[in-house]
């Protein structure tokens, strides 16, 4: 069989905000949000995500050592300048397992206002300090090692099993993705608002995007569902 470690390379990456047409999707890409007809100027777009990384970070850095043991909460924001990209927010790790926020200028472009970006950020850090990407890896090794052993006892060939794996690993990957998204709602919804932001309007920024509706195996949650929790949140806050 082939090693289920290789299979969970394209995994490794948690937490796109901007949910994309399951017709059109790519790994870990996001959705357009389509022409950005309010759009701010882009220097006060920039300000914007300047202001909010500064106050965002070190909330999100608190919160993460005060509720972590072992794992590195110093967040490296990081922005992609590719031109031409849908907008895009992400987690991951590096090499050295130090997380990594990454948002392109497309995203930064698309922000009606700093509670949105703050909002963003937040969310990202969020699912770091929940630890949905070693919990999404390991749902993907059970489901791709599962999958393999059932092929592999009915007679399938080895190209058979390791598509079976493959198919096994992004099933597995998804079964909890929805959860984390909400999760990742709730705890970001209180680092924006502890870094001094209003969550409830950063959260407009789902009325913009394609509602993911309530699918088997999609990756987000209806849009519905995510306000509902970030309101949820803030008044257990407020």
């Amino acid at each position: 069989m082939r090693p289920i470690a290789a299979l969970l390379f394209s995994l490794a990456l948690a937490g796109c905000v901007v949910p994309m047409d399951p017709a059109t999707q790519l790994p870990q890409q996001a959705a357009s949000t389509g022409a950005a007809s309010n759009a701010l100027p882009p220097n006060q777009a920039a300000r914007n995500f300047v202001a909010a990384v500064g106050a965002v970070e070190p909330v999100a850095e608190q919160i993460c050592r005060a509720r972590t043991r072992g794992i590195n909460c110093d967040f490296r924001i990081v922005v992609d300048d590719t031109p031409n990209q849908p907008p895009n927010a992400f987690q991951t790790l590096d090499d050295f397992n130090r997380p990594i926020l990454a948002f392109n200028l497309a995203l930064i472009a698309n922000a009606r206002n700093v509670d949105e970006l703050a909002f963003v950020i937040g969310h990202e850090a969020a699912h770091h300090i929940a630890g949905h990407i070693p919990q999404q890896q390991q749902s993907a090794s059970q489901g791709a090692l599962l999958a393999g052993i059932l092929v592999a006892a009915g007679g399938g060939d080895a190209a058979t099993i390791q598509e079976a794996q493959k198919i096994g690993a992004t099933v597995g990957a998804r079964r909890f993705s929805k959860g984390f998204e909400l999760e990742a709602d709730a705890l970001g919804t209180e680092i924006t608002e502890r870094a001094g932001f209003d969550a409830l309007r950063g959260a407009a920024f789902f009325d913009r995007l394609p509602d993911p509706g309530n699918k088997f195996l999609g990756t987000h949650p209806p849009n519905a569902d995510r306000r509902a929790t970030v309101a949820r949140a803030v008044a257990a806050l407020r």
